[in-house]
């Protein structure tokens, strides 16, 4: 009878009327008790329908939800995976930044010690040259005159030092100074004069050229001609004198001793 009942409540409409009388009469032939079991039954085929719509939906939701989380662990890993990258790109840059930074000052410190030599050698090279540096006035010489020597060849005693040696050896300035004169001087044949620092001039006669003008400035060892025969003389030498102040001949020999070299 139920299961008649509940086919009933699904598919067959039943109606119940109440005269004033209070007599029923049901559209279906179904009597009172049958009709009260089928409204049981529909209102409970109802509260099934409702349930499982209740669990469709919280299975809705438990999906709906499952799926947000998920999503929201996907963001946060990307994010996270960004954040790792982010801070090794930082790492790189920071490394990066130190290596040149390190680079840099280690070419800093190259220039500066470079400058700091080129500085020292040029400090160097100038003390040097500001030395007082006499060197001989030619080489491969013998002397064939002295100072003060007495001679028919010479109209007074000679005023020299003579330094006999072959054609062309080189004539040098014994000390840093300026030319003063580069020019034929009758019986000293072709002179060089050169004027150094204290005043003291240096005379090369006798030679066979001029490698120098006047004006020029000269280092000591610097050419300033070649042994010659020009002038008064019997073979090719150097007639070398030494003026104090310009004009006060001296004996060549001692004076070169005196600034350290031995004629």
């Amino acid at each position: 009878m139920t299961a008649a009942l509940a086919a009933a409540a699904g598919t067959t409409a039943v109606g119940i009327t109440s005269s004033a009388t209070g007599s029923s009469t049901a559209t279906t032939g179904l009597n009172p008790s049958q009709a009260g079991d089928l409204t049981a039954a529909r209102i409970e085929r109802r509260d099934l329908a409702s349930r499982d719509a209740s669990r469709v939906d919280l299975n809705l939701e438990a999906t709906r939800k499952a799926q947000a989380d998920k999503a929201a662990q996907q963001r946060a890993a990307r994010l996270a995976a960004n954040a790792t990258l982010t801070q090794r790109r930082a790492l790189a840059l920071a490394a990066a930044k130190a290596a040149a930074a390190k680079k840099a000052a280690a070419q800093a410190r190259a220039l500066a010690a470079a400058k700091a030599a080129a500085v020292a050698k040029a400090k160097a090279e100038a003390e040097e040259k500001a030395k007082v540096r006499v060197v001989l006035p030619t080489t491969g010489y013998h002397l064939t005159a002295h100072f003060g020597q007495a001679g028919g060849r010479w109209a007074s005693n000679h005023t020299g030092l003579d330094f006999a040696a072959p054609l062309g050896t080189p004539v040098r300035s014994v000390l840093a100074g300026e030319v003063i004169q580069a020019a034929y001087a009758g019986a000293y044949g072709r002179q060089v004069k050169v004027r150094h620092a204290d005043g003291t001039v240096t005379s090369y006669s006798h030679m066979s050229e001029f490698d120098v003008s006047v004006g020029d400035n000269v280092a000591a060892g610097d050419k300033v001609g070649a042994i010659g025969v020009t002038g008064n003389t019997t073979g090719p030498h150097l007639h070398f004198e030494v003026l104090l102040g310009g004009d006060n001949q001296v004996d060549p020999e001692p004076w070169l001793r005196d600034h350290g070299v031995n004629p």
